[in-house]
């Protein structure tokens, strides 16, 4: 069967409760958006941008020293050797990608469990280069979660693993455009990952000027997850 990537015929009411869905976890996000409640949520969409710096040091033959997530919603990757100028703008579009990724595959429930799993291994393997002991409770505590949530769709009639799926992949979308808008382009902090990549990028653009342009891709990975969603339930 050929993707339908027209849309045509849309919307059928898989399609409109995926619509629904997103709508109303966006709305919640932006309630609650100053409250602890979502703490945890931002911790691991800090934990995925630092994964994604330390997954492109790895790819371009580098070392991962260590990494850490802080409670202030900041974090750090340790790299020696690697592509810098890969390894710097990976981290807020590496988030961008893996909420994505985490939208998309809330659509199916196979391909919600192998997100969940991956998402578990992901944690655990960090876990064990862990800097502080923030980024070890989150580590722990999303891994125990994640279980706990898989006990309930496989054992119980509580099929909530698609759904959970799909709020950490909105989660982190919305964060990481946040982010970038509040990191890079609403203020400028010499030390952002923006500024470094500017230094060493021969391109004339300054910090600022690249937040813009990552915070556009973020954007576009945003829509694109939203609309890949409605072609694989289409």
């Amino acid at each position: 069967m050929k993707p339908n990537w027209e849309l045509k015929n849309c919307c059928d009411h898989d399609q409109k409760v995926f619509l629904a869905t997103v709508g109303i976890f966006t709305l919640v996000i932006l309630a609650l958006w100053r409250t602890f409640l979502l703490t945890p949520f931002k911790l691991i969409t800090v934990f995925l941008h630092e994964a994604s710096h330390a997954i492109a040091c790895k790819l371009t033959c580098g070392e991962v020293m260590g990494m850490e997530v802080h409670a202030n919603e900041g974090g750090v990757t340790q790299t020696r050797g690697g592509v810098y100028w890969l390894i710097l703008p990976a981290g807020y579009l590496g988030s961008s990608f893996w909420g994505m990724a985490l939208i998309v595959a809330s659509t199916n429930l196979i391909s919600a469990r192998i997100a969940a799993g991956c998402l578990a291994v992901a944690l655990l393997i960090v876990l064990f280069i862990a800097k502080n002991w923030t980024l070890r409770g989150l580590c722990i505590g999303f891994i125990v979660f994640l279980a706990i949530v898989w006990v309930l769709q496989e054992k119980t009639t509580i099929h909530i693993l698609k759904y959970v799926i799909l709020f950490i992949g909105v989660m982190n979308s919305l964060f990481s455009v946040y982010d970038i808008y509040d990191d890079l382009i609403s203020r400028r902090v010499n030390s952002s990952d923006a500024e470094k990549f500017a230094e060493i990028c021969p391109c004339p653009c300054n910090g600022v000027g690249w937040g813009i342009i990552w915070g556009m891709i973020s954007f576009i990975f945003l829509s694109a997850s939203v609309y890949l969603g409605l072609v694989v339930l289409s």
